[in-house]
């Protein structure tokens, strides 16, 4: 393989992966976590309720130079993904792959349901996804250059990974056992190895901090996790969902996985599938989401593409060939692709004939859609009827005015899709909403997103009905816009006293 041949092919790939998310990346509306994640750039810190502070400088830098436009807030993952097929396309040539090693492993990246997920939302994950390939990239280097040098370079991915999602530390405990189980563990003696984990811990330290500052806020936030939504997961449905996740290119991956564990050529990088089974058995342990460990994948397709290059080259054809009418099948499934009422025919036909499971959503319920689409639809529709209830006041009463939201993704409705209605930016006592909530509120109007009448009743004298969502496709179908004026003179000890109790679980 030529220098000329790797980057022709390489490049190809990329254009192929960014025009994929080009074309379809704005047929949704935003999801509930990528508003949550997008008002984090108006908000730059070091830490923030849920995550760590990455993606609220990527927040920013799309807002300050892009505005409130859903194509550019998509930008960003999908340039992830691409980067991903560079990183995959890298590391097989530096396993000694040639050029349909290197197609094979970087077309199972793009064709997969998972990855086409994943780099088509602006959330963590896919961000994860690139740094634990990188963070994977330099540690074969190490291996394959014995120099320790590059734990200079490993360290330093690491903590950038770290800034991003803390589940890196599962990647960092399962390579380090790794390396000691395997014959290079005497690249663990190495000076480089302090220098790498200075380097680490420098990049983290201003969100540990943050942490230390916060009453360790991620700790508070997995607790809920585990309450609400980790208790549902099962070790029989993790390890399902490991297949099914990737299903489409599974004889690439699992071809890559059995040869770097299984065949003597291959003992120089067994280490990278004891990293793959470690971090699986790390994630059942803790109970993780099947997409938690996502990030040991790419390494699994380029590992496939290598040795079905090297072993059975023959195959490859059919091999690609199967996965990508198993892709094509599952298609709708990765991209928002489908109008909402052919998906909904889809995903009922797909429930009966095939599989519900990718029905089911976090709290072990099943909808008429997978659940990232649940949360991709009605968030316009709430803003707008959110503007039917502010242009109800006059300009004097518009002063003096709240937009009050039940949860973080009903805030990022008001916060994005609010824009294009002149909306203030509402207050929640949400996730990271807490953190930019003032101390108390004192407004003689307000706008209050709920499902039920709640406590509107006994705190405002008077109050109505604006309008109610009607979309069985979206997770808080029946979502009601209350105008609630009048308040009673509880109401302000009330709303202070809510505001206190959740900041004070952050230290606040």
């Amino acid at each position: 393989m030529t220098k000329k041949s790797f980057w022709i092919l390489t490049v190809s790939m990329i254009l192929v992966k960014l025009m994929i998310h080009f074309f379809t990346c704005t047929n949704y509306e935003l999801h509930r976590d990528e508003m949550l994640y997008f008002s984090m750039g108006s908000h730059l810190a070091w830490g923030f309720a849920s995550t760590p502070p990455l993606m609220s400088f990527l927040s920013f830098i799309v807002k300050s130079l892009f505005g409130y436009q859903e194509f550019f807030v998509k930008l960003f993952p999908a340039l992830a993904g691409a980067s991903i097929v560079l990183l995959i396309a890298l590391f097989v040539r530096e396993l000694g792959g040639k050029i349909i090693a290197v197609a094979t492993g970087c077309i199972a990246f793009i064709i997969s349901t998972a990855m086409l997920r994943t780099s088509s939302l602006f959330m963590p994950v896919i961000f994860e996804l690139f740094f634990w390939m990188l963070f994977l990239y330099f540690v074969l280097k190490l291996i394959n250059k014995q120099d320790p040098r590059y734990w200079v370079w490993i360290g330093i991915s690491f903590g950038l990974a770290f800034l991003n999602k803390y589940s890196v530390l599962f990647l960092g405990g399962a390579t380090f056992l790794s390396v000691l189980l395997s014959e290079h563990r005497r690249l663990l003696l190495s000076k480089y190895v302090f220098y790498a984990a200075g380097a680490g811990l420098l990049i983290m330290l201003p969100n540990i901090i943050w942490q230390a500052h916060h009453n360790f806020a991620v700790v508070t936030h997995m607790r809920e996790l585990y309450r609400t939504q980790l208790v549902y997961v099962s070790p029989a449905t993790f390890l399902y969902e490991q297949i099914m996740m990737n299903f489409p290119v599974i004889f690439i991956w699992v071809t890559g996985l059995i040869g770097v564990i299984f065949y003597r050529r291959e003992k120089k990088f067994r280490m990278f599938g004891y990293i793959y089974l470690i971090v699986i058995i790390l994630f059942l342990a803790a109970r993780g989401k099947s997409y938690y460990a996502l990030g040991v994948y790419s390494m699994m397709f380029a590992f496939g593409g290598y040795i079905l290059e090297k072993y059975s080259k023959k195959w490859i054809p059919v091999i690609l060939g199967v996965s990508v009418v198993i892709s094509l099948l599952l298609l709708p499934l990765g991209l928002p692709l489908l109008p909402q009422k052919q998906l909904k025919d889809y995903c009922a036909w797909f429930s009966k004939n095939i599989n519900p499971a990718p029905m089911r959503d976090e709290n072990n319920t099943y909808s008429l859609v997978p659940q990232d689409y649940t949360d991709m639809t009605g968030w316009n529709e709430l803003a707008k009827l959110a503007s039917v209830a502010y242009n109800e006041l006059n300009d004097e009463q518009k002063k003096s005015c709240t937009i009050f939201a039940n949860n973080y993704g009903q805030a990022g409705a008001f916060d994005f899709y609010g824009k294009r209605y002149n909306l203030p930016a509402p207050v929640c006592l949400n996730d990271s909403y807490i953190f930019w909530a003032p101390d108390s509120l004192s407004s003689a109007n307000f706008i209050i997103s709920d499902d039920t009448l709640g406590d509107i009743p006994r705190l405002f004298a008077n109050y109505k009905e604006i309008g109610e969502i009607n979309n069985d496709c979206f997770r808080e179908n029946g979502l009601k816009v209350y105008l609630c004026q009048n308040p009673n003179p509880l109401l302000k000890e009330f709303i202070k006293q809510r505001i206190r109790d959740n900041k004070k679980i952050y230290g606040y």
